[in-house]
């Protein structure tokens, strides 16, 4: 989780007045749907505001618009992208390799190339069965068709393709939508096409341009400037989704090249498909299976894969796909491989004695304990739960993973008894700590809202209820928790501070995890519960503001922290609750005057604009070497502030980053900082 996931937010407008009677602030939201715009709009939560204001004239006919073609893309681009930021950028990228991934399905094709050009236009080129050219119906050739009308395209309908991924059928037109300018090639019939748009309309119709061996398409973009607040590709967020679809689809060989100065280029080619999927996210880790276990099946048109290995951490990391889409909210495949994996552990335990006579039946929670496991699922109409297709639906596919499972795992947990031994040993293990982790975990439940004695003695809350109008700063040490408690806006600013150092996670099973002070503080303060037991809907704030010294003792405390919350709190993260404070590095003074600055950057700057002579630079090492006025002026005031918003775009990359700081092997540790080191700014030594 670098600086590349996690996007600058800020909080405009003073800081909220309160009336008498009126505990309503303003809270910062999102416009138009684009989470990552870094530009916010301010809406006060009163009755009188949302009242909408009147618009005169009569509401008929002449009021309903008709957007023609793909007008509605350009108008509502996070609709059919989810962003124009980082995020929406990178999606044009995915839509059209993934007409290319359909082909390999369908077994017509074997090389993708993805290209970053110089001017950072796309370049995606295949070697399948080409866009067909023929006339289609409406009187145009079906390559035109296919890239400027919405929901058109070869997998609706029972001839085009049995497995897909893009079945909105919105793809790679709305990418032509988005598009400054776009070329496609397509080879088939011995002869090459060509056909060109700039942002959805045709420039130049279907030509023949030469003539060709063998087929393929290649598509050639620009994205529109008009449309995208961010213009750079970045060559590792396409690298972590081309090699994800290469593990997924065993045999495809996938080549991205960056032609940009510095560039480089990587190849991608699995023929041990999700297990050397596996056997990559558990390369940093101890085994306790040396070979991920792997089994398949089919039924009708559905088939399932799965692909798992067990290791000495305390948490499961289970990834699930239905046609290379990931379902990061899971569905009936992963109902199905838990429940099979369940039932098939607690019978091999009870034959073989593991469990003692004190010893309660094994927890689905505890059979996953240190479980890394890739799930993939690839069937004809799969239905997924809206358009960002997180969970799947199909419930027949419950039952075939779940027998799947059963017979597969039986007859390997029969075939190797030693291992599975190991592996329910751990499980028995995690049951007992997690007996250990239910006494300790109603010290931190609150019996209900109204008895304010059971929040934790350190915590200084806020007076507003309304947890979406609330927030809470995560300060280090008393001292710095002293100013901010003195500097902070009682009204809807919560202030809790932590002594020294948090428990690391990742090295640490639940029973540890509760028994540790300054967790179980947070968890008590926060409302939501953790891991199995967690519930968004009883947050008590909005927002989760980390805030600690900007020095490496601060850094580490963060990171911690980020992998508690990671771990353990997931959901505070995905919806983003989680934000990082930003105080001043620097404090300048020249005669009456004094300005913050947050990099070494913006203090040269600075000192040019203001003058060097006679001005004065403070380094804050410690939120405490500043006075509550400073703290609030410069990192708590909304309408001066500057916080950074924490997000995952990866879990894959997430995973393996937390892995790699907090895990137990040094190795990937030192790998990392090597590789790293020449990055690193403001360093404290």
């Amino acid at each position: 989780m670098d600086d590349k996931k996690i996007h600058k937010v800020e909080d405009f407008g003073d800081a909220p007045d309160f009336e008498p009677h009126d505990d309503e602030i303003p809270a910062v939201i999102p416009k138009d749907d684009e989470e990552d715009d870094d530009e916010d709009i301010e809406v006060h939560f009163d009755e009188a505001s949302a009242q909408v204001e009147a618009v005169e004239g009569d509401y008929s006919a002449d009021q309903i618009q008709i957007l023609e073609g793909l007008e509605a893309v350009r108008l509502r681009p996070g609709m059919y992208i989810g962003s124009t930021s980082e995020r929406g950028l990178h999606h044009l990228v995915y839509e059209v390799v993934d007409n290319s991934i359909d082909e390999a399905l369908a077994g017509f094709c074997t090389d993708i190339n993805v290209t970053i050009e110089e001017d950072n236009s796309i370049t995606v080129s295949d070697n399948g069965r080409g866009i067909p050219v023929d006339m289609h119906e409406s009187g145009k050739p079906a390559v035109e068709v296919v890239l400027t009308v919405l929901h058109a395209g070869g997998k609706f309908g029972d001839g085009g393709y049995k497995v897909s991924g893009g079945l909105h059928g919105v793809g790679v037109s709305v990418v032509n939508a988005l598009s400054k300018s776009m070329e496609v090639e397509v080879r088939r019939d011995g002869k090459i096409y060509r056909i060109t748009f700039s942002r959805g309309e045709t420039v130049t119709p279907l030509e023949v341009i030469g003539s060709a061996q063998d087929t393929g398409t290649k598509v050639h973009f620009l994205p529109d400037d008009e449309i995208f607040t961010v213009k750079e590709f970045n060559f590792d967020t396409l690298k972590h989704r081309l090699r994800e679809l290469a593990f997924l689809n065993s045999g495809i060989t996938i080549t991205l090249t960056d032609k940009r100065p510095g560039g480089e280029e990587r190849t991608f080619h699995f023929d041990g498909g999700i297990k050397s999927f596996v056997e990559h996210l558990n390369r940093k880790k101890e085994k306790i299976n040396p070979k991920p276990i792997y089994f398949n099946g089919r039924r009708d048109d559905a088939v399932v894969e799965v692909a798992m290995q067990y290791t000495d951490s305390y948490r499961e990391d289970i990834f699930s796909y239905v046609n290379n889409i990931n379902t990061e909210e899971g569905g009936m495949h992963l109902i199905g491989f838990r429940t099979a994996l369940t039932k098939v552990a607690n019978e091999f335990a009870k034959r073989h004695n593991l469990l003692k006579n004190n010893d309660s039946t094994l927890s689905g929670e505890d059979v996953r304990e240190g479980l890394t496991a890739v799930i993939s699922v690839k069937l004809h109409n799969p239905q997924f739960e809206g358009q960002t297709k997180t969970k799947l639906g199909n419930v027949e596919i419950r039952s075939l993973v779940s027998a799947v499972v059963n017979e597969s795992l039986s007859e390997f947990f029969e075939e190797n008894p030693a291992i599975t031994k190991q592996i329910l040993e751990k499980a028995v293990m995690a049951a007992r700590a997690r007996e250990a982790a239910r006494k300790a975990r109603e010290l931190t439940r609150r019996k209900n809202a109204l008895e304010i004695s059971s929040l934790p003695g350190k915590l200084a809350d806020c007076s507003v209820k309304d947890p979406d109008k609330a927030e809470i700063y995560i300060v280090e040490g008393d001292s710095a928790g002293g100013s901010a408690k003195q500097g902070r806006d009682r009204r809807f600013q919560a202030i809790l501070p932590l002594r020294g150092k948090i428990l690391n996670v990742e090295k640490a099973r639940l029973d540890k995890i509760f028994a540790n002070a300054e967790i179980r503080t947070m968890i008590t303060a926060f409302g939501t519960g953790i891991s199995e037991d967690f519930d968004l809907s009883k947050r008590r704030y909005g927002k989760i503001i980390i805030m600690t010294d900007a020095d490496v003792d601060g850094a580490h405390i963060r990171t911690l922290l980020l992998t508690f919350f990671y771990r353990y709190m997931k959901p505070l993260v995905e919806h983003g609750h989680v934000f990082i404070a930003q105080p001043p590095l620097y404090q300048i003074r020249k005669g009456k005057n004094h300005w913050y600055t947050y990099s070494d950057e913006e203090l040269a700057k600075k000192l040019d604009e203001v003058g060097r002579d006679g001005a004065t630079v403070q380094r804050y090492k410690g939120l405490g070497e500043m006075n509550p006025e400073q703290l609030w002026e410069t990192t708590m005031d909304p309408s001066t502030r500057t916080m950074l918003r924490v997000e995952v775009n990866d879990a894959v990359e997430a995973d393996e980053l937390f892995t790699i700081l907090m895990g137990d092997e040094v190795a990937p540790r030192r790998q990392f900082i090597e590789e790293n080191a020449l990055l690193v700014k403001n360093l404290d030594i």
